[in-house]
């Protein structure tokens, strides 16, 4: 299997095309270590295979490294996956966000903590997560191009349509979060030891 193709080389099977308007985005997921509930668990990571190509083309691209730790965490917000929230912040604060950043993430409309370029990402995060009832308008599509070079846009819509790809097989796929993750308690005492 090939695992070292870009978006732009070609649509492995298993993935499909997206057209928005005039924009593409090709729908991925990163395989992550997963405890599923059922079979359906192991299916799942069988058909993620492929996505990882996707993954590793996106670790490549052009996105600073903080960026898409923010969107992934705001879809996964939007579409209720503890799990990835769980994954994502730990990610995000890896790469060197902040929790004074991520908790108010959700609202972020309203908050100076994040740059005209992370905000238009964000309202193209959200736009593209519904797209049901949003589809993808011109102005959303207008402000993040001001921001973002077609590169770039691709990247970020991409990495969007992969998160929300990762959310649903995560939600639908592998059970509860608490499963995977530490107990509150663990999490606290991690909390006070990076405070001090």
């Amino acid at each position: 299997m090939r695992t070292d193709f870009c978006p732009a080389d070609v649509a492995p099977a298993g993935l499909h095309l997206v057209l928005l308007s005039t924009r593409s985005i090709i729908i991925g997921l990163k395989e992550r270590r997963l405890e599923p509930k059922t079979e359906r668990g192991r299916q799942a990571r069988r058909g993620s295979e492929r996505l990882r190509g996707v993954e590793a083309c996106l670790a490549r691209s052009s996105l600073t490294p903080g960026l898409p730790a923010l969107i992934k965490m705001r879809a996964s917000q939007i579409n209720g996956c503890a799990y990835c929230l769980h994954i994502h912040s730990e990610e995000a604060r890896a790469a060197g966000e902040s929790d004074d950043r991520l908790l108010p993430l959700d609202a972020w409309h309203e908050s100076a903590l994040y740059t005209d370029r992370e905000r238009a990402a964000l309202a193209w995060t959200e736009t593209l997560t519904n797209i049901a009832t949003t589809h993808a308008p011109d102005a959303v599509y207008d402000e993040v191009s001001r921001h973002f070079s077609q590169a770039e846009l691709v990247d970020l819509s991409i990495a969007i349509a992969m998160i929300n790809s990762w959310n649903r097989v995560a939600i639908g796929c592998v059970g509860e979060a608490g499963r995977t993750m530490r107990q509150p308690t663990d999490n606290l005492e991690a909390f006070k030891s990076r405070r001090r």
